[in-house]
Protein backbone atom coordinates (compact mmCIF):
# COMPACT_ATOMS: atom_id res chain seq x y z
CA UNK A 1 0.00 0.00 0.00
CA UNK A 2 1.36 3.54 -0.89
CA UNK A 3 0.82 6.80 0.80
CA UNK A 4 -1.08 9.33 -1.24
CA UNK A 5 -0.59 13.19 0.38
CA UNK A 6 -2.16 16.22 -0.83
CA UNK A 7 -0.91 19.10 0.35
CA UNK A 8 -3.39 21.62 0.74
CA UNK A 9 -1.95 25.24 1.76
CA UNK A 10 1.38 26.15 2.93
CA UNK A 11 2.90 29.23 4.23
CA UNK A 12 4.84 31.27 7.24
CA UNK A 13 3.21 31.38 10.60
CA UNK A 14 4.51 34.82 12.37
CA UNK A 15 3.90 35.45 15.61
CA UNK A 16 1.00 36.37 17.18
CA UNK A 17 2.20 40.02 18.33
CA UNK A 18 4.93 42.22 17.44
CA UNK A 19 7.65 40.93 18.67
CA UNK A 20 11.91 42.64 19.28
CA UNK A 21 13.43 43.12 15.88
CA UNK A 22 16.90 42.15 17.02
CA UNK A 23 20.10 39.76 16.64
CA UNK A 24 21.52 37.53 19.26
CA UNK A 25 24.24 35.54 20.16
CA UNK A 26 24.46 32.23 19.72
CA UNK A 27 27.01 30.19 22.14
CA UNK A 28 29.98 28.41 21.63
CA UNK A 29 28.11 25.20 21.94
CA UNK A 30 25.44 25.88 19.22
CA UNK A 31 27.80 27.04 16.43
CA UNK A 32 29.62 23.55 16.81
CA UNK A 33 29.89 22.79 13.35
CA UNK A 34 28.49 19.28 13.47
CA UNK A 35 25.09 20.49 14.88
CA UNK A 36 24.75 22.50 11.47
CA UNK A 37 22.15 20.38 10.26
CA UNK A 38 18.42 19.56 10.68
CA UNK A 39 16.69 17.15 12.94
CA UNK A 40 13.72 15.53 11.41
CA UNK A 41 10.99 13.52 13.54
CA UNK A 42 7.47 12.21 13.03
CA UNK A 43 4.91 12.55 15.66
CA UNK A 44 2.00 9.83 15.38
CA UNK A 45 -1.42 11.36 17.18
CA UNK A 46 -4.53 8.89 17.26
CA UNK A 47 -7.09 11.84 17.43
CA UNK A 48 -7.44 15.49 16.07
CA UNK A 49 -9.84 15.62 13.52
CA UNK A 50 -10.68 18.44 10.93
CA UNK A 51 -9.60 21.00 13.50
CA UNK A 52 -6.16 19.87 14.27
CA UNK A 53 -4.14 21.85 11.75
CA UNK A 54 -5.90 25.07 12.55
CA UNK A 55 -5.78 24.70 16.21
CA UNK A 56 -2.05 23.94 15.73
CA UNK A 57 -1.30 26.99 13.71
CA UNK A 58 -2.73 29.17 15.96
CA UNK A 59 -1.13 27.28 18.65
CA UNK A 60 2.12 28.03 17.06
CA UNK A 61 1.68 31.69 16.12
CA UNK A 62 0.90 32.29 20.20
CA UNK A 63 4.18 30.09 20.69
CA UNK A 64 6.26 32.50 18.36
CA UNK A 65 5.65 35.38 20.78
CA UNK A 66 7.70 34.32 24.03
CA UNK A 67 9.70 31.95 21.61
CA UNK A 68 10.37 34.80 19.04
CA UNK A 69 13.97 33.91 18.10
CA UNK A 70 13.01 30.61 16.31
CA UNK A 71 10.48 33.00 13.92
CA UNK A 72 13.94 34.37 12.78
CA UNK A 73 16.95 33.23 10.50
CA UNK A 74 20.36 32.20 10.98
CA UNK A 75 22.89 34.39 9.33
CA UNK A 76 26.68 34.72 9.41
CA UNK A 77 28.18 36.97 12.58
CA UNK A 78 29.25 40.34 11.26
CA UNK A 79 32.39 39.82 14.38
CA UNK A 80 33.17 36.59 14.25
CA UNK A 81 33.76 35.02 10.96
CA UNK A 82 32.59 31.57 10.70
CA UNK A 83 30.44 32.19 13.66
CA UNK A 84 26.44 32.21 13.15
CA UNK A 85 23.81 34.53 14.99
CA UNK A 86 20.03 34.76 14.74
CA UNK A 87 18.40 37.60 13.27
CA UNK A 88 15.10 37.88 14.93
CA UNK A 89 13.30 39.68 12.05
CA UNK A 90 9.69 37.74 12.75
CA UNK A 91 9.59 35.63 9.19
CA UNK A 92 7.72 32.78 10.75
CA UNK A 93 7.70 29.28 10.89
CA UNK A 94 6.75 27.04 7.43
CA UNK A 95 3.81 25.49 7.53
CA UNK A 96 2.16 22.78 5.30
CA UNK A 97 -0.94 21.48 6.06
CA UNK A 98 -1.88 17.89 4.21
CA UNK A 99 -4.39 15.08 4.09
CA UNK A 100 -4.20 11.64 3.16
CA UNK A 101 -7.39 9.46 2.24
CA UNK A 102 -6.52 6.40 4.18
CA UNK A 103 -6.31 5.78 8.10
CA UNK A 104 -3.46 5.55 10.14
CA UNK A 105 -4.45 2.00 11.27
CA UNK A 106 -3.81 0.92 7.91
CA UNK A 107 -0.64 1.77 7.58
CA UNK A 108 0.10 0.39 11.59
CA UNK A 109 0.41 3.99 12.76
CA UNK A 110 3.82 3.87 11.40
CA UNK A 111 4.98 1.42 13.55
CA UNK A 112 7.93 -0.68 12.14
CA UNK A 113 6.18 -0.06 8.17
CA UNK A 114 8.93 -1.14 6.02
CA UNK A 115 8.41 -4.78 7.82
CA UNK A 116 4.63 -4.73 6.62
CA UNK A 117 5.53 -4.25 3.59
CA UNK A 118 4.12 -1.11 3.35
CA UNK A 119 5.22 1.74 -0.04
CA UNK A 120 5.89 4.64 2.27
CA UNK A 121 8.05 7.56 1.96
CA UNK A 122 8.67 9.57 5.48
CA UNK A 123 9.75 12.86 3.16
CA UNK A 124 5.86 12.71 2.03
CA UNK A 125 4.78 13.75 6.28
CA UNK A 126 7.37 16.32 6.11
CA UNK A 127 7.22 19.92 5.03
CA UNK A 128 8.70 20.34 1.74
CA UNK A 129 10.64 23.75 2.03
CA UNK A 130 14.04 22.20 2.84
CA UNK A 131 17.42 22.96 1.84
CA UNK A 132 20.99 21.64 1.70
CA UNK A 133 22.40 25.01 3.86
CA UNK A 134 20.68 25.93 7.40
CA UNK A 135 22.17 29.38 6.27
CA UNK A 136 19.99 29.83 3.08
CA UNK A 137 16.87 31.87 4.80
CA UNK A 138 15.49 28.83 5.97
CA UNK A 139 12.82 28.83 8.69
CA UNK A 140 14.28 27.31 11.76
CA UNK A 141 11.79 25.33 12.37
CA UNK A 142 8.67 23.93 9.79
CA UNK A 143 5.84 21.67 10.03
CA UNK A 144 3.52 19.61 8.65
CA UNK A 145 -0.07 18.46 9.71
CA UNK A 146 -1.08 15.50 7.77
CA UNK A 147 -4.72 14.62 8.68
CA UNK A 148 -6.10 10.85 7.71
CA UNK A 149 -9.55 9.54 7.70
CA UNK A 150 -9.26 8.03 11.11
CA UNK A 151 -9.90 10.87 13.09
CA UNK A 152 -5.86 11.07 13.64
CA UNK A 153 -3.00 13.00 12.54
CA UNK A 154 1.00 12.97 12.12
CA UNK A 155 3.13 16.01 12.51
CA UNK A 156 6.01 15.97 10.97
CA UNK A 157 8.75 18.36 12.13
CA UNK A 158 12.00 19.41 10.91
CA UNK A 159 14.07 21.36 13.35
CA UNK A 160 17.33 23.24 13.23
CA UNK A 161 20.42 21.49 15.33
CA UNK A 162 21.92 25.28 15.81
CA UNK A 163 18.89 26.46 17.74
CA UNK A 164 17.95 23.95 20.12
CA UNK A 165 18.81 20.49 21.32
CA UNK A 166 16.65 17.75 21.97
CA UNK A 167 15.06 18.88 25.36
CA UNK A 168 14.88 22.33 23.62
CA UNK A 169 12.89 21.46 20.62
CA UNK A 170 10.39 19.27 22.84
CA UNK A 171 10.38 22.58 25.66
CA UNK A 172 9.06 24.31 22.68
CA UNK A 173 6.20 21.90 21.39
CA UNK A 174 5.35 21.59 24.92
CA UNK A 175 4.68 25.53 24.82
CA UNK A 176 2.41 24.78 21.48
CA UNK A 177 0.75 22.36 23.05
CA UNK A 178 -0.41 24.05 26.04
CA UNK A 179 -1.48 26.58 23.93
CA UNK A 180 -3.44 24.44 21.82
CA UNK A 181 -5.37 23.23 24.71
CA UNK A 182 -6.23 26.65 25.88
CA UNK A 183 -4.01 27.78 28.40
CA UNK A 184 -3.35 31.39 28.93
CA UNK A 185 0.41 31.14 30.31
CA UNK A 186 3.20 28.67 29.79
CA UNK A 187 4.07 26.45 32.51
CA UNK A 188 7.88 27.04 31.99
CA UNK A 189 8.86 30.34 30.33
CA UNK A 190 11.67 30.12 27.57
CA UNK A 191 14.86 31.90 28.12
CA UNK A 192 17.72 32.41 26.01
CA UNK A 193 20.93 32.57 28.19
CA UNK A 194 23.29 31.85 25.41
CA UNK A 195 26.27 33.81 26.94
CA UNK A 196 26.36 30.83 29.33
CA UNK A 197 29.30 29.15 26.89
CA UNK A 198 30.94 31.85 25.20
CA UNK A 199 33.58 32.23 21.76
CA UNK A 200 34.79 35.98 22.97
CA UNK A 201 36.11 38.73 20.21
CA UNK A 202 39.37 38.82 21.97
CA UNK A 203 39.71 34.95 22.05
CA UNK A 204 38.73 34.77 18.21
CA UNK A 205 40.55 37.74 16.62
CA UNK A 206 43.88 36.45 18.79
CA UNK A 207 43.67 32.19 17.44
CA UNK A 208 45.22 31.92 14.27
CA UNK A 209 43.43 28.75 13.94
CA UNK A 210 39.79 29.42 12.38
CA UNK A 211 37.06 27.63 13.70
CA UNK A 212 36.92 24.15 11.80
CA UNK A 213 34.26 23.70 9.57
CA UNK A 214 31.99 20.74 9.11
CA UNK A 215 34.18 17.44 8.27
CA UNK A 216 33.50 16.55 4.61
CA UNK A 217 31.00 13.17 4.51
CA UNK A 218 33.98 10.25 3.68
CA UNK A 219 33.31 8.17 0.81
CA UNK A 220 32.80 4.48 2.58
CA UNK A 221 32.17 0.82 1.10
CA UNK A 222 29.12 0.37 3.45
CA UNK A 223 25.06 0.84 3.37
CA UNK A 224 23.55 1.29 6.37
CA UNK A 225 20.38 -0.71 7.51
CA UNK A 226 17.62 -0.07 9.51
CA UNK A 227 17.38 -2.33 12.61
CA UNK A 228 14.87 -1.97 15.54
CA UNK A 229 14.29 -4.30 18.11
CA UNK A 230 11.75 -3.96 21.49
CA UNK A 231 12.54 -4.41 24.81
CA UNK A 232 9.85 -5.21 27.89
CA UNK A 233 10.60 -3.74 30.92
CA UNK A 234 10.69 -7.11 32.93
CA UNK A 235 13.59 -7.92 30.70
CA UNK A 236 15.59 -4.94 31.64
CA UNK A 237 15.00 -5.26 34.93
CA UNK A 238 16.28 -8.87 35.03
CA UNK A 239 19.63 -7.11 33.63
CA UNK A 240 19.50 -4.36 35.90
CA UNK A 241 19.37 -6.82 38.92
CA UNK A 242 21.91 -8.82 37.68
CA UNK A 243 24.29 -6.32 37.42
CA UNK A 244 23.51 -5.31 41.58
CA UNK A 245 24.21 -8.61 42.29
CA UNK A 246 27.09 -8.92 40.59
CA UNK A 247 28.31 -5.52 41.27
CA UNK A 248 27.43 -4.20 44.31
CA UNK A 249 25.77 -0.78 42.87
CA UNK A 250 22.98 0.30 40.35
CA UNK A 251 22.53 0.94 37.25
CA UNK A 252 20.28 2.96 34.51
CA UNK A 253 18.08 1.18 32.04
CA UNK A 254 20.12 3.73 29.63
CA UNK A 255 22.92 2.07 30.37
CA UNK A 256 21.57 -1.38 30.47
CA UNK A 257 20.35 -0.95 26.66
CA UNK A 258 23.48 1.10 25.37
CA UNK A 259 25.23 -2.18 26.76
CA UNK A 260 23.74 -4.37 24.80
CA UNK A 261 23.50 -2.45 21.85
CA UNK A 262 27.06 -1.69 21.57
CA UNK A 263 28.23 -5.47 22.76
CA UNK A 264 26.32 -7.19 20.05
CA UNK A 265 26.94 -4.22 17.26
CA UNK A 266 30.81 -5.35 18.00
CA UNK A 267 30.35 -9.21 18.03
CA UNK A 268 28.05 -9.00 14.55
CA UNK A 269 30.68 -6.78 12.89
CA UNK A 270 34.14 -8.82 13.61
CA UNK A 271 34.71 -10.91 10.71
CA UNK A 272 34.53 -14.54 10.35
CA UNK A 273 37.57 -16.07 12.57
CA UNK A 274 38.65 -18.64 9.47
CA UNK A 275 39.59 -14.84 7.10
CA UNK A 276 43.70 -14.44 7.36
CA UNK A 277 42.84 -11.05 8.45
CA UNK A 278 40.82 -11.87 11.89
CA UNK A 279 43.76 -11.22 14.16
CA UNK A 280 43.98 -7.80 12.91
CA UNK A 281 40.43 -7.32 13.04
CA UNK A 282 39.66 -8.00 16.45
CA UNK A 283 42.88 -5.57 17.19
CA UNK A 284 40.78 -2.78 15.61
CA UNK A 285 39.58 -0.29 18.02
CA UNK A 286 35.72 0.84 18.73
CA UNK A 287 34.40 3.78 19.79
CA UNK A 288 30.77 4.35 21.38
CA UNK A 289 29.79 7.87 21.93
CA UNK A 290 26.84 8.97 23.68
CA UNK A 291 25.09 12.24 23.98
CA UNK A 292 24.43 13.66 27.79
CA UNK A 293 22.79 16.59 28.56
CA UNK A 294 25.42 19.06 30.44
CA UNK A 295 23.10 21.99 31.87
CA UNK A 296 23.44 20.71 35.69
CA UNK A 297 27.30 20.97 35.30
CA UNK A 298 27.45 24.49 34.77
CA UNK A 299 28.03 26.65 38.15
CA UNK A 300 25.11 28.22 38.63
CA UNK A 301 22.87 25.72 36.66
CA UNK A 302 21.39 26.76 33.53
CA UNK A 303 17.72 28.06 34.08
CA UNK A 304 14.52 25.85 33.47
CA UNK A 305 13.52 27.52 30.55
CA UNK A 306 16.88 27.11 28.41
CA UNK A 307 16.39 25.99 25.22
CA UNK A 308 19.74 25.93 23.32
CA UNK A 309 22.52 23.25 22.84
CA UNK A 310 24.05 21.81 26.03
CA UNK A 311 24.74 18.58 25.64
CA UNK A 312 28.25 16.85 25.80
CA UNK A 313 28.99 13.59 23.91
CA UNK A 314 31.07 11.25 25.92
CA UNK A 315 33.47 8.61 24.26
CA UNK A 316 34.41 4.91 25.11
CA UNK A 317 37.39 3.77 23.30
CA UNK A 318 38.46 -0.18 23.38
CA UNK A 319 39.29 -2.93 20.99
CA UNK A 320 36.75 -5.50 19.07
CA UNK A 321 37.98 -8.21 20.97
CA UNK A 322 37.47 -6.78 24.14
CA UNK A 323 34.29 -5.39 23.55
CA UNK A 324 32.81 -8.56 22.06
CA UNK A 325 34.01 -10.59 24.77
CA UNK A 326 33.20 -8.35 27.84
CA UNK A 327 29.59 -9.35 29.35
CA UNK A 328 27.06 -6.97 30.14
CA UNK A 329 27.83 -6.18 33.30
CA UNK A 330 31.75 -4.79 32.17
CA UNK A 331 30.32 -2.96 29.16
CA UNK A 332 27.82 -1.26 32.00
CA UNK A 333 31.24 -0.40 34.03
CA UNK A 334 32.88 1.30 30.55
CA UNK A 335 30.17 3.43 30.28
CA UNK A 336 30.00 4.01 34.24
CA UNK A 337 33.52 5.17 34.14
CA UNK A 338 33.19 7.54 30.68
CA UNK A 339 30.51 9.06 32.46
CA UNK A 340 32.14 9.52 35.88
CA UNK A 341 34.62 11.67 33.49
CA UNK A 342 32.04 14.07 32.23
CA UNK A 343 32.02 16.91 34.22
CA UNK A 344 36.14 17.00 34.15
CA UNK A 345 36.18 16.38 30.40
CA UNK A 346 33.36 19.20 29.87
CA UNK A 347 35.00 21.95 32.00
CA UNK A 348 38.51 20.69 29.57
CA UNK A 349 36.23 21.29 26.25
CA UNK A 350 34.91 24.56 28.26
CA UNK A 351 38.45 26.02 28.82
CA UNK A 352 39.43 25.11 25.11
CA UNK A 353 36.74 26.73 23.46
CA UNK A 354 37.47 30.38 25.37
CA UNK A 355 41.11 30.27 24.80
CA UNK A 356 42.60 27.68 27.37
CA UNK A 357 40.96 30.10 30.28
CA UNK A 358 43.88 31.16 31.39
CA UNK A 359 45.39 28.10 32.80
CA UNK A 360 45.57 25.79 29.79
CA UNK A 361 43.23 22.54 30.54
CA UNK A 362 42.77 22.26 26.80
CA UNK A 363 41.76 19.60 24.51
CA UNK A 364 44.00 17.77 21.69
CA UNK A 365 40.99 16.58 19.85
CA UNK A 366 37.83 18.11 19.49
CA UNK A 367 35.10 15.48 21.04
CA UNK A 368 32.51 16.82 18.73
CA UNK A 369 34.43 16.09 15.64
CA UNK A 370 34.27 11.69 16.48
CA UNK A 371 35.72 9.81 12.88
CA UNK A 372 33.07 8.91 10.41
CA UNK A 373 33.84 5.23 10.40
CA UNK A 374 31.45 2.09 10.57
CA UNK A 375 34.07 1.49 13.40
CA UNK A 376 32.22 4.19 15.48
CA UNK A 377 29.03 4.18 17.19
CA UNK A 378 27.17 6.81 18.12
CA UNK A 379 23.59 6.40 20.32
CA UNK A 380 20.82 9.11 21.89
CA UNK A 381 18.72 8.74 24.27
CA UNK A 382 14.94 10.43 23.77
CA UNK A 383 12.85 8.70 25.99
CA UNK A 384 13.60 11.83 28.70
CA UNK A 385 13.63 14.21 26.24
CA UNK A 386 9.59 15.31 26.34
CA UNK A 387 8.54 14.53 23.17
CA UNK A 388 6.24 11.92 24.24
CA UNK A 389 4.10 13.85 26.57
CA UNK A 390 3.45 16.60 23.59
CA UNK A 391 -0.58 16.88 24.33
CA UNK A 392 -2.00 19.16 21.31
CA UNK A 393 -5.43 18.67 22.58
CA UNK A 394 -6.19 14.83 22.12
CA UNK A 395 -3.65 13.45 24.67
CA UNK A 396 0.15 12.51 24.10
CA UNK A 397 1.24 10.92 20.47
CA UNK A 398 1.17 7.49 19.98
CA UNK A 399 4.98 7.24 19.42
CA UNK A 400 8.03 9.23 17.79
CA UNK A 401 8.95 8.33 14.77
CA UNK A 402 12.77 9.44 14.07
CA UNK A 403 14.08 9.57 10.61
CA UNK A 404 17.69 8.61 9.77
CA UNK A 405 20.06 11.38 10.21
CA UNK A 406 23.16 10.31 8.07
CA UNK A 407 23.65 7.26 5.74
CA UNK A 408 26.85 6.43 6.38
CA UNK A 409 26.98 6.96 10.82
CA UNK A 410 26.11 4.31 12.64
CA UNK A 411 23.52 5.51 14.94
CA UNK A 412 20.86 4.22 17.50
CA UNK A 413 17.99 5.89 19.69
CA UNK A 414 16.69 4.92 22.74
CA UNK A 415 12.96 5.73 22.93
CA UNK A 416 9.54 4.10 24.10
CA UNK A 417 7.95 1.58 22.44
CA UNK A 418 4.23 3.04 21.23
CA UNK A 419 1.90 3.21 23.55
CA UNK A 420 0.07 0.98 25.29
CA UNK A 421 2.99 -0.87 24.91
CA UNK A 422 5.66 -0.48 28.71
CA UNK A 423 8.69 -1.18 26.95
CA UNK A 424 12.25 0.64 25.33
CA UNK A 425 12.73 0.76 21.36
CA UNK A 426 16.02 0.66 20.23
CA UNK A 427 16.02 2.60 17.01
CA UNK A 428 19.18 1.82 14.96
CA UNK A 429 20.64 2.67 11.68
CA UNK A 430 24.28 0.83 12.55
CA UNK A 431 24.69 -2.47 10.40
CA UNK A 432 25.02 -3.70 6.94
CA UNK A 433 22.81 -6.26 5.43
CA UNK A 434 25.58 -8.63 6.06
CA UNK A 435 25.77 -7.76 9.37
CA UNK A 436 21.73 -7.39 10.21
CA UNK A 437 21.19 -10.84 10.96
CA UNK A 438 24.29 -11.43 13.58
CA UNK A 439 23.26 -8.19 15.46
CA UNK A 440 19.86 -8.88 16.08
CA UNK A 441 20.03 -12.44 16.90
CA UNK A 442 22.54 -11.27 19.60
CA UNK A 443 20.54 -8.77 21.17
CA UNK A 444 17.48 -10.97 21.14
CA UNK A 445 19.49 -13.99 22.51
CA UNK A 446 20.54 -11.65 25.30
CA UNK A 447 17.54 -10.29 26.27
CA UNK A 448 15.29 -14.07 26.05
CA UNK A 449 17.86 -15.46 28.25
Amino acid sequence: MSLSVVRTSHSLVKPYEKTPCTTLQLSAMDNVPVLRCNARTLHVYRHGGEGAASAIREALSRALIPYYPLAGRLKESSNLAQLLEVDCCGEGVWFVDASVDSTLEAFNYFDDVDAANYSVSHDDLLPNQVHDSVISDQPLVQIQVTRFACDGFVMGLIFCHTICDGLGAAQFLNAVGEFARGLDRLSVEPVWCRDFFVTSTTTATTTTTPAPAPLPMPIVNYKLEEAHVDISMDQIEKLKQHFQQSTGHRCSTFEIVAASFWSCRTKAIIINNNNSSAASDHEEMVKFVFFANCRQLMQPPLPEGFYGNCFFPVTITASKECVAKASVVEVVKMIQQGKAKLGEEFDKYRKSRNGGGGGGGGMEEDPFMQPLSYNTLFVSEWGRLGFNQVDMGWGPPLHIVPIQGSPIIPAGIVGWQPEPKRGIRLMSWCVEESHRHFFLSHIMELYTN
